[in-house]
């Protein structure tokens, strides 16, 4: 490989290569414009500030498309020998052993997995420190169609919802077709209990709105309705970080949003790309919400007052 295909990326104390700087990664496509994997690392050299505070300490699994958006893909959560023994790693088990993930603690890794064409980062929503307590919970408002109106109105909904529960909320375009709303908790909950929340305020949510919402999980179950999925809450399954790139034209970036933008009626799930996230990154749209973790308790007990439970 000649050194016109190899770019150096000083990343902290290390140097990162990046192989093949000019691959497309990302075709254009209409209006859709046209990235490289060196664009890809430029996005995620100059996003990693605010992108690392939502990866440290958690495994991840890693979607790779080596040949870009319109080559195969696949799911990583093994971490390769072959990866740089200065990248941490987490073992956890699963049946017949263990799987050994990626921990991205800084931006030379993130610049690493870059270089192996890791798109998109799914993480857990747990941390190394504290493996079976989730310290966040995670709405997915996945609507029937494009139709982003529907997921806004209700984002909206369980908004209101959480807010009566006195639990802090942080919405997320997915970058693909949906919103995550995301809890932040004091990680003193196991996924079980946590799970069950999330699921007994989806399904208060379609009880009031049974023609707009569903928690059905078979698609030919949910008709046009929106699904409020929750089924991410759970040991060892994963949601796309804050600020990922998902593999679509464009390069449609998962973007932190504040409620005042999720009431924009411009506002769509591919807004940012990583042409411009980067500008709504250092808006700070999460200010004050992640440093607010709650228990729990209390809001269980508004949850089932709420659902005519007695307390």
């Amino acid at each position: 490989m000649s050194g016109d295909d190899v770019r150096r990326i000083r990343a902290g104390r290390r140097t990162v290569e990046v192989r093949r700087p000019g691959k497309v990664l990302f075709p254009g496509d209409g209006d859709a414009k046209e990235y490289t994997k060196g664009d890809l690392a430029d996005y995620h050299r100059a996003v990693a500030p605010f992108m690392l505070p939502h990866l440290r300490g958690r495994p991840l699994m890693l979607e790779r498309r080596p040949d870009g958006v319109d080559g195969p893909s696949f799911m990583q959560k093994n971490t390769p020998e072959h990866y740089p023994d200065w990248i941490t790693r987490f073992e956890v088990p699963k049946e017949g052993g263990t799987v050994c993930h990626t921990v991205c603690e800084d931006s030379a890794t993130l610049l690493y997995l870059t270089d192996q064409a890791c798109l998109t980062l799914h993480r857990w929503l747990s941390r190394t420190g504290g493996i079976d307590r989730p310290d966040r919970m995670v709405f997915d408002l996945d609507p029937a169609g494009d139709d982003f109106e529907q997921v806004r109105e209700a984002a909206g909904l369980l908004g209101e919802v959480l807010d009566e529960l006195r639990l802090p909320s942080a919405p997320m375009t997915t970058g693909s077709r949906g919103l995550h709303v995301v809890v932040p908790l004091n990680g003193r909950h196991d996924f079980d209990e946590v799970r069950e929340f999330a699921r007994d305020v989806a399904e208060l949510l379609v009880a009031a709105h049974p023609g707009r919402l569903t928690t059905a999980a078979r698609k030919k179950d949910r008709g046009d309705r929106l699904y409020l999925d929750i089924q991410r809450n759970a040991y060892a399954q994963t949601a796309v970080v804050p600020f990922t790139v998902r593999p679509l034209p464009g390069a449609p970036v998962a973007t932190p949003v504040t409620w005042e933008q999720v009431a924009d009626p411009g506002l769509t799930a591919r807004r940012w790309s990583i042409e411009d996230a980067l500008e709504q990154a250092r808006t700070n749209p999460w200010s004050g919400v992640m440093n607010r973790p709650r228990s729990l308790g209390p809001a269980r007990r508004r949850l089932d007052a709420l659902r005519g439970r007695p307390t």
